[in-house]
């Protein structure tokens, strides 16, 4: 099966929807094509870099071919957010935007657009599991192993 066809019949994806499909779904229809091409590495890389260094531990950089600064300011940015669920979601949509570099303007519907959709996929299936339901439960398991040590 081609990537074109591939790519076209996937269930479109829209930030902060719910995933449409799940990841064993979509590897199911993807294959060994949904493999990030290796500009997603030294992206993704810069974009871990500039968050280590908002969190001040610029000593977690990893080396990284390119320099973009538009991501990095973007990534800085959202430091600026006091909000950590603001930040965090702020923080995701940075890494949804750039997965997007990955299309080519030229292949709309090649290799690289089925890695966007991949990497975007995993944000939205992140996302899709966060709630007030899951945080609170999560808080009550770590506070119920606190409470038995007093």
């Amino acid at each position: 099966m081609s990537v074109d066809y591939i790519v076209s019949s996937l269930p479109a994806l829209a930030f902060g929807a719910p995933a449409p499909i799940s990841w064993e779904r979509f590897s199911e229809i993807a294959g060994a094509a949904a493999v990030p091409p290796p500009e997603w590495g030294d992206l993704e890389t810069q974009l871990r870099n500039a968050v280590a260094e908002a969190r001040g531990g610029a000593k977690w950089k990893r080396p990284a071919d390119g320099c973009s600064l538009f991501w990095r300011g973007r990534v800085l940015a959202c430091f600026q957010e006091k909000d950590v669920a603001r930040r965090d979601e702020m923080l995701d949509r940075v890494w949804w935007d750039a997965a997007g570099e990955l299309t080519s303007p030229a292949s709309p519907l090649g290799r690289g657009a089925l890695a966007t959709y991949a990497v975007r996929l995993r944000i939205a299936l992140r996302r899709s599991a966060i709630s007030a339901s899951a945080g609170a439960a999560a808080f009550d398991r770590m506070t119920s192993a606190t409470s038995k040590v007093i």
